[in-house]
């Protein structure tokens, strides 16, 4: 799995220290309601796999450690098992390890309603990510190239489907305008998926793709996508994703104004290399870690962090100054 050779942003992000929070770390409470149900902590395991046997086995262990965590979990691309019954328990998997927890189910946003209906119901979703991939599309000998008519069919699923839908980029970003047309077409939940994770582009490259290398920075880093879409203020929820690989980082992110924080490929990696026991330890160092950082910002909750001052500097300062955005709207929280 290939990561973005560019920053997130979030280097450019700093929360002020609170020498005297007056807290204990068993005050801090990251509990987050989010699709009907509440989670534990603000965490998604983010798409990542399925389709295979051990992809299979994959999606089995995450599912385990999001019900054992409290955490939500969206499953990587059905496309294939929509058309193959035989890969369906590569997917149904995770939903028969966690009967009660939050799962997301995933398909294009190109996908016919019929195609998402049964995506839902494969895994008893209880929501819908439509994915957009565009750049990795073009890059793919065999991807799309007609991208027209995607905004009517998002708004015919979002009138049809059971289920709220996620806008989800997978790592190039979501810009003011395109969260607009969404809005419009009746979406209120965004997985940004900035740039700065994994690198679908150069990984396409890799294999044989058509882009020659040409396109590998293409994309807005997650911390400036996070911020033009926060600029906006609409209604919607924001689920943070791309690069976030460090507590300090998602610290940062839900600060902005995320309601939840996603990662994929870190943990995907320590599970093959290492084990479900290890990627355990991992989380539970990481879930400590959020909680130390709202301590030490003096935030009880995660409504409180969002009320505590941050500075903006940097490349994304000037990006989000640039795009007409005040960033000392964050400083004078």
């Amino acid at each position: 799995m290939t990561e973005g050779s560019c920053s997130t942003g979030f280097e450019d992000v700093y929360l002020i220290n609170d020498s005297v929070p007056e807290l204990s770390i068993d005050d801090i409470d990251l509990s987050s309601y989010f699709l009907y149900k509440t989670l534990l902590y603000p965490l998604l395991i983010n798409a990542i796999t399925g389709g295979t046997s051990e992809a299979q086995q994959i999606n089995r262990s995450l599912a385990v450690l999001a019900r054992e965590h409290g955490l939500a979990m969206a499953v990587g691309s059905q496309t294939l098992a929509l058309h193959e019954n035989d890969l369906r328990n590569t997917f149904t998997i995770v939903r028969q390890e966690n009967p009660q927890g939050i799962i997301l189910a995933n398909v294009s946003a190109a996908s016919s309603l019929e195609q998402a209906l049964q995506a839902v119901d494969m895994i008893g979703a209880d929501g819908l990510q439509l994915h957009f991939n565009i750049p990795q599309e073009l890059a793919m000998p065999e991807g799309d190239r007609d991208f027209s008519g995607v905004i009517e069919n998002v708004s015919r699923l979002v009138e049809k489907s059971p289920v709220p839908i996620i806008a989800k980029e997978v790592g190039f970003g979501f810009s003011q305008e395109a969260v607009l047309r969404l809005y419009e077409a009746g979406i209120r939940c965004f997985d940004i998926g900035g740039k700065g994770g994994t690198n679908f582009v150069a990984i396409e490259d890799q294999r044989q793709g058509l882009f020659a290398r040409e396109f590998d920075e293409w994309g807005i880093p997650t911390a400036m996508s996070l911020g033009e879409v926060l600029a906006l203020e609409l209604p919607v929820k924001l689920i943070a994703t791309g690069g976030i690989r460090t507590a300090l980082d998602g610290v940062k992110a839900l600060a902005m104004g995320a309601a939840l924080i996603g990662m994929a490929g870190p943990l995907l990696r320590i599970l093959v290399r290492e084990g479900e026991i290890a990627l355990n330890n991992y989380l539970q160092g990481y879930l400590y870690r959020l909680k130390a950082g709202l301590l030490m910002t003096g935030s009880r909750n995660l409504e409180e962090l969002q009320q505590k001052p941050m500075i903006i500097i940097g490349k994304t300062a000037q990006w989000l100054t640039a795009r007409g955005i005040d960033v000392n709207y964050w400083a004078r929280n």
